[in-house]
């Protein structure tokens, strides 16, 4: 096995190009809707397609995980993953597109699962909390991600070329840096429990509080852009600063978490960042510029960074549950949140407007803050 150090940064190389394809995505998804005359309704629609991708393949990558390793079934998943990207800008067709984002929802999806696998078994071999900064480097690569999208969109580069090459790059750099030997964790799965697994009792509160976090994050991948489109009167360059400026505050805050929840303790961490995003929503619904939607956004990113990581160490204590057993159920359902939150937000917007939709997020913020007594171990 690999010191701690490079371990670190081989399992961070997986969480920035995971993250890194899905910020390039979501900061075209303006120009696609364009390409394709999408309505809201239309828009949502696929997002929901592309979030039954991910949960379908939850289930399979864990079981996937336990039998051939998380390290093996990460990189495997990682190639495909590329692959879906590539076929979304190549894709000539509405049917083709909603194809390519089932494929690319289920390899997003099911790299998210292994790779997060992978990270408990480099925090036990090095040691020391570290969750919360694989987290934060994830953060990082949806912050570059979507920062090639700016790029992209300032010196009118087509979404196809943008896709191939920004995906290119950041796979050929991400990958290289994860070789390194590793012998993951394997289980026995010949018997078969429940495929799909939610938490219950207070675990439950655990994997509610992370659905509604990882919501607000999928709406903010998916939407943000489209609602500095929409409500603040922001170019499609600009709008592609929104994603950015959200994910910078995660890496922010996610690279102080574990100092931050050792200060205040877990309950009070969760709080605090509950707190934060409904301030942070509030100030980009109700004032709507640019400017202070940017700052909005800001405050989301900071109040939304510590709460998934929070719930992973919080189900990995789970008195009543094994670790594997509590983290796959949290995962289920706060992943859920990130990839059924667009379509819903996308759905309250056909109905509603796109900036009357984001208050959905507020009212989800208010509950994580409610909620936040059942992190405590």
């Amino acid at each position: 096995m690999p010191d701690s150090r490079t371990s670190w940064r081989i399992v961070s190389a997986m969480f920035i190009l995971n993250g890194a394809l899905f910020g390039i995505w979501a900061s075209r998804i303006p120009a696609v809707a364009i390409r394709f005359d999408l309505s809201p309704g239309d828009l949502g629609g696929l997002l929901l397609l592309m979030a039954a991708g991910a949960i379908a393949s939850f289930p399979l990558s864990g079981r996937l995980s336990d039998k051939l390793g998380a390290a093996r079934v990460t990189w495997w998943v990682a190639f495909a993953y590329v692959a879906a990207l590539f076929l979304i800008a190549l894709a000539p067709t509405y049917l083709t597109l909603a194809l390519s984002l089932f494929l690319f929802g289920a390899t997003h999806g099911g790299m998210d699962v292994a790779m997060n696998t992978w990270a408990a078994e480099a925090e036990r071999h090095i040691g020391r909390p570290v969750m919360s900064s694989f987290h934060a480097m994830f953060s990082l690569g949806a912050g570059l991600g979507a920062g090639s999208g700016f790029v992209a969109e300032t010196y009118n580069i087509g979404i196809t070329p943008h896709f191939i090459i920004a995906a290119t790059v950041v796979a050929a750099i991400s990958l290289m840096s994860a070789r390194a030997e590793w012998t993951s964790d394997v289980q026995d799965t010949s018997v078969a429990g429940p495929i799909f697994r939610l938490p219950k009792g207070p675990l439950f509160a655990v994997g509610f509080i992370a659905f509604c976090a990882s919501l607000g994050e999928g709406g903010m991948a998916d939407w943000s852009a489209i609602f500095l489109v929409h409500s603040s009167g922001a170019t499609e360059a600009q709008a592609a600063l929104g994603y950015t400026v959200f994910s910078v505050a995660m890496v922010a805050m996610r690279l102080m978490g574990d100092g931050i929840t050792l200060r205040v303790g877990p309950v009070n961490a969760a709080r605090l960042a509950g707190s934060v995003a409904t301030v942070g929503v509030l100030c980009a619904v109700v004032f709507g510029s640019f400017a202070m939607s940017l700052v909005g956004f800001f405050l989301m990113g900071i109040g939304y960074a510590m709460i998934m990581p929070l719930a992973f160490s919080r189900a990995a204590n789970d008195p009543h549950m094994s670790p594997g057993a509590a983290l796959a159920s949290v995962s289920t359902l706060g992943y859920g949140g990130l990839l059924l939150g667009p379509p819903i937000i996308g759905f309250a917007a056909e109905a509603t407007s796109v900036r009357f939709a984001f208050l959905i997020l507020a009212g989800l913020s208010v509950m994580i803050v409610v909620l936040s007594k059942s992190i405590s171990k």
